[in-house]
């Protein structure tokens, strides 16, 4: 048995388990049911999107001779969790640039009264990102290990290393900047939609749009 991590198929499944299990997690430690339906439909988008991406394949591949490796599962385990904390992230962004206006003008609906505050969504949202940024740093480190091993170099500046390292950089800003300037609200959560695309791009662009050393981790 393994992880499903091999293919652009099983790692979007792998994509939406991070997702439901880092909001779960959240659930769980500060009782906010209510985020679920805002959450959980981005766990049913990368569910569904397989079937709606050309040429992806549902089958399980057997696994290449660059993938037979005991690096494989944690370093992609690592970053894929990093991913789901900042997909929980750029939702709590989203619901905070939603609530914050009108929450200061008094004029929330039903749906946005369940919601926390929206300061607590800001913090909420810098929590996560704090999870999600050692995440994805444990991730790096570890696909450099492995890319010594397997192709005699810790860094070959593979269209695949330079995306991760744009996302660890810009959420690496955020921290920066929430830490030291104190930035919060509409800058802080408009940086984590960033970072939130810049990983997407990372992710699903560079698979689909890019050709290197991470090719075998396309659609197929």
């Amino acid at each position: 048995m393994r992880l499903p991590l091999t293919n652009l198929y099983e790692s979007l499944l792998f994509f939406a388990w991070s997702i439901a299990l880092v909001y779960l997690l959240y659930e769980r430690k500060y009782k906010l049911r209510a985020l679920g339906a805002f959450v959980l439909p981005l766990a049913i988008l990368a569910l569904a999107a397989p079937y709606y991406i050309p040429g992806v394949t549902t089958t399980i591949p057997k696994l290449p001779p660059a993938l037979q490796s005991a690096w494989l599962e944690w370093h992609v385990m690592t970053c894929f969790l990093g991913y789901g904390a900042f997909g929980v992230g750029a939702v709590l962004s989203l619901l905070y640039l939603v609530k914050a206006p009108r929450e200061a003008k008094g004029t929330m609906g039903p749906v946005l009264r369940l919601l926390p505050s929206a300061d607590m969504l800001d913090e909420l949202c810098y929590r996560t990102i704090l999870v999600g940024v050692p995440l994805l740093t444990a991730g790096i480190v570890l696909g450099a290990v492995w890319a010594n091993q397997a192709w005699g170099t810790y860094w070959s500046w593979d269209p695949k290393e330079t995306w991760a390292l744009i996302v660890w950089l810009i959420y690496a800003a955020y921290l920066h900047a929430r830490i030291t300037r104190g930035w919060r609200g509409r800058k802080a959560a408009y940086l984590a939609l960033l970072g939130f695309v810049a990983t997407l791009f990372c992710y699903l662009g560079v698979n689909l749009l890019l050709s290197g050393l991470h090719s075998y981790g396309g659609r197929g």
